[in-house]
């Protein structure tokens, strides 16, 4: 179905821009681009928020069909080396392909974009992952795409935008942007990668097909029921995860570290449409910083609350969040939830040494007087939890880039604990397998610097045998074991919900003779 536009024009370096009929929201164009491969929603799923709540997403984006790929897989013999060689390519593509803001668009205008993982992370702090894998989702996987479909919300306009490259040169450009951009708006649905899966998005990993991940030898496999889900299983049982927590609040209480972040991986065995469940998720659990992105041998659909990094214009800016409470349907009983949360030591001290944590990270890269706190434990809501977040912002030094900074703070802060390296380390020993997409990030470094990236919380991975998802909290010496797992059950269950919406069996189609 060909995507419907209004005007066009080429920019000074031969670029071409086409305003979209405002009838056709980021989300249509997503459906349209859907089958095409490495498909990229970067999706403000809260731009129709109240005008009283905080305002984070303002743009949406969607690409599709890179013209170049960069991918570490999951199995990688040398990840650390292949991680580095792969971030090392993405400099220089990025330098190769520069092209100039064009002022007045929404600011992801071509550039590379998909996911950096939590081991991706692990390998820049010169750590190695554990072994056992829940996923094959690969350790990085970056595409340059050359024509990006961009929205504001706040206009209520949207716009398709070729680069042409990498033709060089107005004229060469001009040509190039032209034949991408018609290719893009008249999409033609291609034959399925994995046509005998039950949805043909994905193509799966050699042994997928064989096996699942869950039916391996590991003692940390996903094999024990969720006592609130019993078809969801988890790496923990209740009393493990309790004893996990308490070995954590040990690491505190010795003095190795401030806090560290502790998860429990979840998976159904279930054939499902990974669109189908992005869009069940963004029914039930909108975020600011959703997405969904096609990494080959999976698909990830994320509803993340969290901005890790942002850089425009040489500025700086990240989002951590610490301190959760469930949202209650009674007001009065919510608003009492909310005054604890804004009021509890325990939950301000947690967030209060990841600022620290985050402003050291920037201090790495950006002008050390630049480096200040815009928002200190702000209240965020949203609509299954909310959560206290803080803002630090900091100003590049001169001769850096938006993927030094990604570099300087991957893996977030508030996904690990502080001090950073050695919560990594902690983290590894107890949840005893890799993370993957969990606490990485999704987003993109444009070609004329900017760069978004969230981190990858409430986020599903799927494959075509089953999908997994994963959650968690900070630990302090304060925390209570038995608290703390509730609040993982807490921030799971919007997650939860887009999952039985999915795996819910239709209704029976009702006739006139069984009308009452």
């Amino acid at each position: 179905m060909t995507i419907p536009v209004i005007r066009r024009w080429f920019t000074a370096s031969g670029g071409l821009v086409a305003e979209l009929d405002p009838q056709l929201d980021a989300a249509g164009v997503f459906a349209r681009l859907a089958h095409l491969p490495h498909v990229l929603f970067l999706d403000s799923a809260l731009a129709d928020q109240p005008a009283a709540a905080i305002r984070l997403g303002r743009y949406s984006f969607v690409a599709a069909d890179p013209i170049h790929s960069l991918c570490v897989a999951s199995d990688a013999p040398d990840p650390a080396a292949e991680i580095a060689r792969a971030l090392a390519a993405s400099r220089q593509l990025l330098a190769d392909l520069a092209c100039p803001t064009i002022p007045g668009l929404p600011p992801f205008q071509g550039g590379l974009a998909g996911l950096l993982s939590y081991e991706c992370g692990l390998a820049v702090l010169g750590l190695a992952a554990p072994a056992p894998r829940i996923t094959p989702a690969p350790l990085l996987s970056l595409h340059a795409y050359d024509v990006v479909f961009a929205f504001d919300h706040d206009t209520q306009q949207g716009w398709a935008i070729s680069q042409g490259i990498p033709a060089q040169g107005p004229q060469a450009r001009r040509r190039r942007a032209s034949e991408r951009l018609e290719t893009l708006l008249s999409p033609v649905p291609q034959a399925s990668a994995c046509e005998s899966a039950p949805f043909g998005r994905l193509k799966p990993a050699p042994h997928v097909a064989q096996a699942s991940a869950c039916e391996s030898a590991s003692a940390h496999e996903c094999r024990h029921p969720l006592p609130s889900h019993p078809h969801v299983r988890s790496t923990f049982t209740r009393e493990a995860y309790l004893d996990m927590v308490a070995a954590g609040i040990e690491f505190v209480r010795a003095g190795d570290i401030f806090q560290v972040n502790l998860a429990q991986q979840l998976a159904v065995e279930a054939a499902v449409d990974p669109i189908a469940v992005y869009h069940a998720a963004r029914r039930c659990n909108p975020a600011p910083f959703a997405g969904y992105f096609d990494a080959g041998a999976v698909a990830i659909a994320s509803m993340s609350p969290e901005r890790f990094l942002q850089v425009n214009g040489g500025t700086v800016r990240m989002h951590p969040i610490k301190g959760t409470r469930r949202v209650i349907a009674s007001p009065e009983a919510d608003l009492y939830t909310a005054d604890e949360l804004g009021s509890s030591a325990k939950d301000r001290a947690e967030n209060v040494m990841i600022v620290d944590l985050v402003r050291n990270d920037l201090a790495r890269v950006c002008r050390p007087e630049s480096v200040r706190v815009e928002s200190l434990c702000r209240l965020e809501r949203y609509r299954y939890v909310q959560h206290l977040v803080s803002i630090v912002v900091g100003r590049l030094r001169d001769g850096l880039q938006a993927l030094d900074a990604v570099e300087a703070a991957i893996p977030g802060g508030s996904i690990t604990g502080a001090p950073k390296h050695r919560a990594c380390e902690i983290i590894s020993t107890l949840e005893g397998v890799a993370r993957g997409p969990y606490c990485g990030s999704l987003g993109y470094l444009g070609f004329d610097g900017a760069a978004d990236f969230n981190l990858l919380i409430r986020t599903f991975v799927i494959t075509p045998d089953r999908v997994t998802f994963a959650a968690g909290g900070g630990i302090t010496v304060r925390s209570d074991p038995a608290a703390e797992y509730e609040e993982t059950l807490h921030k799971a269950e919007g997650m939860l919900q887009a999952l039985d919406a999915t795996l819910a069996p239709p209704m029976p189609a009702t006739t006139a003779e069984s009308q009452p």
